[in-house]
């Protein structure tokens, strides 16, 4: 296989993590010599420039559109603020790379389908970053609910119990319908609510609740849903910054087990993992649910990694089509269900829903008044 070309746009906070594991300098990427960094973009050069040097990238631009002309590469990663996103995922389809881009991907169902459109025209892929669900344990999980070893899955819990200060929000776009696109459901909780809808099975419907209780901000700092899945669990999901002890709580309880994790926050590995069946189970069963192979990291490396592998045999990576629709849909359908008081189902928002043109929908238009067109 021929190594492949990758550049990055964005190098702020989240940047490190795209091109090194735990953002080290002196960690291994590629240890096959599989792919390779060959530029960074960001609108501030000084920054792009100390950011190839620490991480040993040999280009360094200040567009984007001049980038992907000059590197022609296969991959594109994108860690800018959220409000650009979109625009940037589709410019670097349209001069023929593949898109692994920052989470949130968009702000809309519309925009989905705008992206879905491009991918339609050029034969490229658009992927959004969800490194939890590329960890070893969430994967054995969904084989456990899949193929009913404990019996059926029955309740789920997905709580993201995590802490921002108001400094934190003073970066100007942090906070905002417009710039953020939503608040700590959209921005926070998405990575464990990606993880946890993927491994419990279609969602069915959501009712929630969303506040802000303790930040200066336009957008939500909480959010609390119930969860009716296709296969008849009941799921408790939260999400939040308000919390000083910060943990992620992820809790699968079957007919005859529970997988639940202590100490967890923004890693899924193996370490945090516990498993627990009741004595009626046999040995083998026992062994086969708590056992789990390899221990893969729950970052970008790993889901890069997924991703070039994907790009030589011509498939769809994971976290792109329908596989990121389920997670937005469901984001728009818990602030939608907020603002009516009213559960929503999985399926109803559609064009002509102010939910479908912004995930938040009436939050954002009464914040803006923003013209939501698709």
């Amino acid at each position: 296989m021929r190594k492949l070309k990758i550049v990055l746009v964005g190098t702020g906070s989240i940047a490190g993590y795209h091109v090194r594991p735990h953002a080290d300098p002196g960690e291994v990427m590629f240890p096959h010599n599989e792919a390779e960094f060959t530029a960074v973009m960001d609108v501030d050069l000084g920054r792009a420039q100390a950011f190839a040097k620490k991480y040993e990238i040999p280009h360094v631009y200040s567009d984007a559109l001049e980038m992907f002309s000059q590197e022609t590469p296969d991959i594109v990663c994108i860690a800018t603020p959220p409000a650009y996103h979109v625009d940037l995922s589709i410019r670097a389809m349209e001069a023929g790379a593949w898109v692994l881009c920052e989470k949130p991907l968009c702000v809309s169902l519309a925009e989905l389908d705008r992206i879905a459109a491009v991918e339609e025209a050029t034969g490229c892929y658009c992927s959004s970053v969800a490194q939890f669900r590329f960890g070893s344990v969430p994967q054995h999980l969904k084989q456990i609910v899949e193929s009913n070893l404990m019996g059926r899955v029955l309740v789920g819990t997905c709580h993201s119990n995590w802490y921002r200060s108001q400094d934190y929000y003073e970066a100007e776009w942090r906070g905002t319908w417009e710039k953020e696109l939503g608040g700590t459901t959209l921005n926070h909780g998405i990575h464990a609510m990606d993880m946890f809808l993927w491994t419990m099975g279609e969602w069915k419907e959501v009712q929630a609740s969303i506040a802000t209780l303790d930040h200066d901000i336009e957008t939500e700092d909480i959010s609390v849903a119930t969860v009716v899945f296709e296969n008849g669990a009941l799921g408790s999901v939260l999400n939040s910054t308000l919390c000083p002890k910060q943990n992620t709580y992820v809790r699968y309880d079957f007919q005859e087990g529970t997988a639940w994790t202590e100490g967890a926050q923004y890693d899924m590995l193996k370490d945090k993992w516990h498993f627990h069946t009741l004595d009626c189970v046999d040995t083998k069963s026992r062994r086969q649910f708590s056992e789990v192979e390899g221990d893969d990291l729950t970052q970008h490396c790993t889901q890069l990694g997924n991703m070039i592998q994907d790009f030589h045999a011509k498939q769809r990576p994971l976290v792109s089509g329908i596989e990121a629709r389920r997670t937005i849909e469901f984001i728009s359908a818990l602030y939608k269900s907020a603002a009516t008081g009213v559960p929503v189902a999985r399926g109803s928002i559609r064009k002509g829903d102010p939910f479908y043109d912004h995930v938040g929908g009436s939050f954002a238009q009464s914040y803006h008044k923003l013209s939501l067109v698709s």
